[in-house]
């Protein structure tokens, strides 16, 4: 009999390429591939650095790794409390429908909850359907209330500079 359990579990510095290719592939699902400038130096530092601030978990079945998630911290002045956020999901084409995506989610709200997170929130593309239906179908909800903004690469560096 084949084992097909999902294992869930803190990445360790071990992972960092599998991490890496996960970042790639969901990039080159979003169709966004020439943007990923990451490295596997820079995941070294954000993920396991003595100033890391990120944090990734690897979804495994049958003890192969079959997605991941990398998540933050960040802090809400309206309810006093952190939140986690969710930069990236990502979950190998042939694992999607098992349950992986749906066990790594699990995982963070349960994280959010014992380290009392007023919130658990994510971003997702307009035209990812599939995945907009999947996080409404365990209730959660759009925020189109607000409209996020980003500075970056000239326009961060122009303005950091002005005086």
């Amino acid at each position: 009999m084949v084992d097909t359990s999902t294992d869930i579990q803190q990445a360790t510095v071990a992972d960092i390429l599998t991490i890496l290719q996960f970042i790639r592939d969901l990039a080159e699902f979003e169709n966004s591939l020439d943007e990923v400038l990451a490295t596997e130096d820079d995941l070294q530092r954000a993920l396991f650095g003595a100033d890391a601030r990120a944090h990734s978990v690897i979804c495994r079945v049958a003890d192969k790794p079959v997605g991941f998630a990398l998540f933050f911290y960040n802090y809400s002045t309206w309810t006093g409390k952190y939140g986690l956020f969710l930069e990236d999901l990502y979950v190998d084409r042939a694992a999607r429908g098992t349950g992986a995506g749906k066990a790594l989610l699990k995982y963070l709200a349960r994280l959010a909850v014992e380290r009392d997170c007023g919130r658990f929130e994510w971003n997702v593309l307009d035209w990812n359907q599939s995945a907009i239906d999947f996080y409404e179908s365990f209730g959660a909800r759009p925020q189109s209330e607000w409209v996020g903004y980003r500075l970056s690469g000239e326009a961060l560096q122009t303005f950091a500079s002005e005086h």
